[in-house]
């Protein structure tokens, strides 16, 4: 599968940070795969509560999910048996860590491995039907897709790297995620950020439906598979008992970088995805609180990993020695560097040599925040002012 051009550390790129068009009715959005269940089951619980300005986008994703939803059946209907008997070539690789700590970097470095394969954008945005639609939906559409992220204003493309959790939402399945499509609401599907108070049948169908996804992926391009989305920093029992062979590769980042860029994310992701215009407030409590959530389970679960199955990696040095750090992270997960992957690690280092990163400031009262609710993260990884 071939990778689209990278274009700077961190995700991020060097052009002018505009934002794109935030409240124009169309551009393709998030949820523009979702099936119907999904969809009228996220409205419902929101009790329709979309903004007048978002009603033209709520009105083309309900039509667009009719859309998918009959693509799925018939995708089912023609590829389900092979679907079923596809076998993962090995248990997958995690990439772990936060929201803007590198983990978009740390996934675009590994999946320069052609032994890798990976969810690209359009296989996560219409996860339903991806086999059946790439090779005719995916050209009639491109024009659609966004030239950048709303958040960061990184290059988007069908090809690219993208996280696997938004293939989940668009099945259909609870998520975090929808949050962003109610901002105004209380936080959507909470219990699904570690999943420990969902109900064992739940988690099994989750389970279910990850792998029934990772085959499709499988199906398609043959390989292991490497998957990023931070909501799984919070998930690593569930992910073992489903991959007792997974590795996981963590990643690490200043914390007084991660907070004002999660600010800035989440307020553009709430603008671009939603449905309604947000108020944003409880943003700065929120980062707070999921960060500290998300890194007490993580230190509660981490050691049920094995050792040799396990590496953790520090934003900073992954960007100053790339090719250092990744040759480490192979040593210590087993994996074997070929002449290919080091050679797709070196055109992604000199493509984003040069690169400077969006810096925000952080105020004198946020940096107590940061010090107070995230201590012990500063101190473990070095971070401690």
């Amino acid at each position: 599968m071939k990778v689209a051009q990278a274009k700077g550390w961190s995700g991020e790129s060097n052009a002018t940070r505009t934002g794109g068009s935030i409240d124009r009715p169309w551009h393709m959005r998030a949820w523009s795969g979702i099936n119907v269940s999904g969809w009228f089951r996220v409205l419902w619980r929101n009790r329709f509560a979309v903004s007048p300005s978002r009603i033209p986008m709520a009105l083309i994703l309900t039509g667009l999910s009719g859309l998918h939803t009959s693509l799925g059946m018939l995708q089912s209907l023609i590829y389900g048996r092979r679907i079923r008997q596809t076998r993962l070539v090995d248990d997958p690789i995690f990439v772990l860590g936060h929201w803007r700590s590198g983990t978009t970097l740390l996934h675009e470095l590994l999946v320069r491995d052609p032994q890798h394969t990976f969810p690209d954008t359009y296989a996560c945005f219409a996860p339903n039907d991806f086999l059946l639609t790439e090779r005719f939906l995916k050209p009639l559409v491109t024009q659609l897709l966004p030239g950048r992220r709303p958040m960061d204003d990184m290059a988007v493309a069908w090809d690219r790297p993208q996280e696997d959790e938004w293939a989940l939402c668009n099945l259909g399945l609870p998520s975090p995620y929808l949050t962003i499509m109610f901002s105004n609401r209380p936080p959507q599907d909470s219990a699904y950020l570690d999943l420990r108070g969902v109900s064992p049948a739940a988690r099994r169908f989750w389970q279910q439906r990850l792998l029934w996804f990772l085959k499709c992926l499988t199906l398609r391009q043959p390989g292991r598979i490497v998957l990023k989305t931070p909501l799984h920093t919070f998930r690593i029992p569930v992910l073992l008992e489903q991959f007792p062979r997974a590795r996981f590769v963590h990643i690490a980042r200043d914390p007084f970088a991660i907070f004002p860029s999660m600010l800035h994310t989440w307020e553009r992701m709430y603008r671009y995805h939603g449905l309604q215009v947000p108020r944003l407030q409880g943003l700065e409590s929120y980062v707070l609180k999921t960060f500290s959530h998300m890194y007490r389970v993580f230190e509660e679960d981490v050691p049920q990993i094995p050792a040799d199955r396990f590496c953790e990696v520090r934003y900073e040095d992954l960007t100053r020695e790339p090719m250092a750090e990744m040759q480490r992270i192979y040593d210590r997960l087993q994996l074997v560097a070929s002449e290919a992957a080091r050679a797709g690690w070196r055109d992604y280092a000199e493509q984003a040599a040069g690169y400077r990163p969006n810096r925000y400031q952080v105020t004198p009262e946020q940096r107590q925040k940061i010090v107070a609710h995230w201590s012990g993260y500063l101190e473990k990884y070095g971070y401690a002012p």
